[in-house]
This record gives structure tokens, C-alpha cells and sequence, in this order.
């Protein structure tokens, strides 16, 4: 049985009127079509840099870790019980300044009983050499046999001989007394003591501290071969100058992001590949008076002093990551003459500094003379319409310059407005 339900009126929504609905049809039909760039988005006002090359100082940068000029491990050269710990550890100490004492009685009497012993081959020499003189003229005169005589002068050699036995005992045992107070063999900052007082230490093994030079200090580094590669393949071609006998401007910033005061240079790079690392290591030298910089400390190294000439840099903010590597975008012309963003991909060398903003020197994908978009880019989309706002070196006015200019581009504003712009 079929029930029909009547619902209140004020559920019922009124039916509008069909000529109604057609007319608002007519209406959008009818209208004007959206206006603009890409997919209805008005297009992107853009700032357009053209590319001119120029010689720029680069630098390169590489994670090093500080050690002392000198690492001393300080060893007991004589085997007894530790008395005494002459030092603070961790504290800076000088050469020759006391660290330790190990007790010296069993040594002081050694030396008691070599003395003894040079005393009486002394004595015994003495008689020897007396012997020896009564013998010899009644020999000469044939009032004794000879082989007295004989006998009497081998004595006395054989005294002699044991006397400088003797006397070189003697000194040995003197020379392992006094290694009984342990001495600083260098200046610089001492470690922790690794053994404590009443502990028994043996000849050249107990480790007892160690002592790092400082002042200078090192900066061992590693440079990858893939890259001293292309470093060597860019020295060939021209394209880089390298500082002669890696004469490098050295600066360190350290873990804070501060710069080290001084300055330091390379005094070592090693012409073989680690087969461990597959890299070639390096080292800087840097004056360290104040001890400011302590050993194992993780600092980043700057070179400087290469030049790259001929170079074609874009700024940092003009360049994307993308699933296929870096790009950056360039103004081009769609099949209907309008103005339109295209993907450029580009291979990029170092990252320098120029009056103050960051650029990357490009390899490959760009050319003297070519435009790039470094500015608006958070609105871009490949193939979306632009707006040119201006042009770098050589365009129209209002473009932001570029290495060759006196300013840097906005990057700051644009690097906000695009975080993807980061590379």
C-alpha cells in the first residue's frame, strides 16, 4: 500500500522559474572570457637579469677538524710507584715544567751502590798502576821475570777497563733518577692524567698524558677527487687560476658561525688519494698565541684566492631544484608571440660572493648574453605567461644588476616569497 507523507512548507524550497535559469545560462555564455596568463592566473610580473661574463674571485669551502702542530704522548721511562701529580689537567703548560714524580729510593740507592762500585775499581786501579810501576823497572833490570811484569800491566788495564764500566753504570742509573720527575717535553695544553698517584707505572709503556702543541695550530681537511678532478680539468682549460704553490688566503669560521680573527695558509697538500676515502688531504697553519682555538674542534676551512675567468654567474635566488636537478627560468615566446616562462636546466660550479649577495657560477645550460627571471618567481609555472617588468645589464631600465653591477638583486624578498628558490 503506497502512503504519501505531506511535509510542512517551510521545508519546501521554491522552484525558480525555468525562463529564469535559462536567462542567467545566456548571460555566462555570453560574457567576456577571463583575461590573463596561465590556466585563467593573471600573469607574473617578472625582473630579468642578462648574463655577461666576468672575472670573479671564488672560494671553496671544506669541513676540517683543528689538532696541535705537535701531539706528545708523555710515557714513564722508568718503572715505580707514581707519587705525584706536578699539574692541572687541561692546563697550558711550558717545556720542561714538572708533571710527575715516581717514587726515586729504589733508584737513589742503585746510584748509592754504583757509586761503591766506581770507588772500589778506582781503588783496584790505583793498586793495579802501583803494581805495575814496582814491576816494571826490576823487570828491565831482569831482577823479576817478565811475565810478572806482563801480568802486572794486564792487571792494570783490566782495572781501567772495569773502572769505565763502572763509571758508565753509574751514569745510567743517575740518568733513570732523574727520569723520575717527568718533565713537559713541549709547551702547549696538557691532557688528562691517565694514571693516578700510588699506581705502579712501567719503562717506556704506562702512558701518562699527552701534550698538544697549539700554537700554531692544524686544520687537516679532505678534498674529494671528483673534485680536484675538475678543479684540474678547469686549471687546463683556462677557465681557473689557482694560487701558485697553494698560496690560498685561508679563513676559518668556527661551529657558531663566526670567523676566526687570523688568517692561516697551506703548508701541506698531499699528491696521493686516500684509498680508504677516496679524497686528498690537506692542512692549514694558524697562529694561535691566545689559544683560542683548541684541538678537536670541528671548523669549517675557506680558501681563497682563485680566480675564474670568463665566468657566467646567475644569483643564487634565480636557481630551483627540480626532479631532474637545478633550473632556472627564462623569458620566451609561446606560438602566439606572448611572453611566456620557460625551463632552463643548468649545471652549476661554485657559489661565490659578489658585493655582498650570492651567486652560483653556471657550466653548462646558459651563455653570455642570455636572459634569466631573478625576480618574481614564486608565481611561475613552465609555460605560464609573464610580465617583463625590466632586464639586466643592457635592457631596459629598472633591472636589477647583476655581478657586473654596483647592487645585488632583491634576492631577500624573493627567497621569502619562494623557499624552493633555495639551493
Amino acid at each position: 500500500m503506497l502512503v504519501l507523507r505531506s511535509f510542512p512548507s517551510r521545508f519546501v524550497r521554491p522552484a525558480r522559474p525555468l525562463p529564469v535559469l535559462i536567462a542567467a545560462a545566456l548571460l555566462v555564455a555570453c560574457g567576456p572570457a577571463p583575461q590573463g596568463g596561465f590556466h585563467g592566473f593573471p600573469p607574473a610580473a617578472v625582473t630579468t637579469l642578462t648574463l655577461q661574463p666576468k672575472t670573479l674571485p671564488v672560494g671553496y669551502e671544506y669541513v676540517g677538524q683543528t689538532a696541535g702542530s705537535k701531539e706528545v704522548e708523555v710515557r714513564a721511562r722508568v718503572t715505580g710507584i707514581l707519587e705525584k701529580r706536578l699539574y692541572a689537567e687541561g692546563a697550558a703548560v711550558r717545556a720542561g715544567q714538572p708533571l710527575f714524580v715516581i717514587d726515586p729510593r729504589p733508584l737513589a740507592a742503585q746510584a748509592e751502590a754504583a757509586e761503591a762500585e766506581v770507588a772500589r775499581a778506582q781503588a783496584q786501579l790505583a793498586w793495579n798502576e802501583r803494581e805495575l810501576a814496582r814491576l816494571k823497572p826490576l823487570a828491565e833490570r831482569r831482577a823479576v821475570g817478565q811475565k810478572e811484569a806482563d801480568d802486572a800491566a794486564a792487571g792494570a788495564d783490566l782495572a781501567r777497563a772495569s773502572l769505565r764500566a763502572a763509571q758508565a753504570r753509574l751514569a745510567e742509573v743517575r740518568l733513570n733518577l732523574g727520569y723520575t720527575r717527568v718533565n713537559a717535553p713541549i709547551s702547549g695544553l696538557s691532557g688528562r692524567a691517565s694514571k693516578s698517584e700510588g699506581s705502579l707505572v712501567n719503562a717506556n709503556e704506562t702512558l701518562l698524558t699527552t701534550i698538544s702543541q697549539v700554537d700554531p695550530i692544524w686544520v687537516p681537511f679532505n678534498v674529494s677527487e671528483n673534485e680536484r678532478l675538475l678543479l684540474d680539468k678547469a686549471v687546463a682549460a683556462g677557465r681557473l687560476v689557482l694560487p701558485k704553490d697553494n698560496a690560498f688566503d685561508v679563513t676559518v669560521k668556527l661551529s657558531d658561525g663566526s670567523t676566526f680573527p687570523r688568517k692561516g695558509r697551506i703548508n701541506f697538500a698531499d699528491t696521493r688519494v686516500n684509498p680508504s676515502t677516496g679524497t686528498y688531504e690537506m692542512r692549514a697553519e694558524i697562529a694561535n698565541p691566545d689559544l683560542a682555538l683548541k684541538p678537536g674542534q670541528f671548523v669549517r676551512v675557506k680558501l681563497n684566492g682563485a680566480v675564474r675567468n670568463n665566468a657566467v654567474a646567475v644569483p643564487q635566488v634565480a636557481v630551483l631544484d627540480g626532479p631532474q636537478g637545478k633550473f632556472v627560468y627564462v623569458p620566451a615566446k609561446d606560438k602566439d608571440g606572448k611572453d611566456v616562462a620557460a625551463v632552463r636546466p643548468v649545471a652549476l660550479g661554485e657559489w661565490v660572493e659578489v658585493d655582498g649577495a650570492n651567486y652560483w657560477i653556471v657550466e653548462s645550460g646558459l651563455k653570455a648574453g642570455e636572459t634569466v627571471i631573478v625576480d618574481g618567481i614564486a608565481k611561475l609555472q613552465p609555460g605560464g605567461a609573464i610580465l617583463l617588468g625590466g632586464a639586466g645589464p643592457g635592457g631596459a631600465p629598472g633591472a636589477s644588476p647583476g655581478p657586473t653591477g654596483k647592487d645585488a638583486p632583491p634576492a631577500k624578498d624573493a627567497a621569502k616569497a619562494a623557499p624552493a628558490a633555495k639551493s
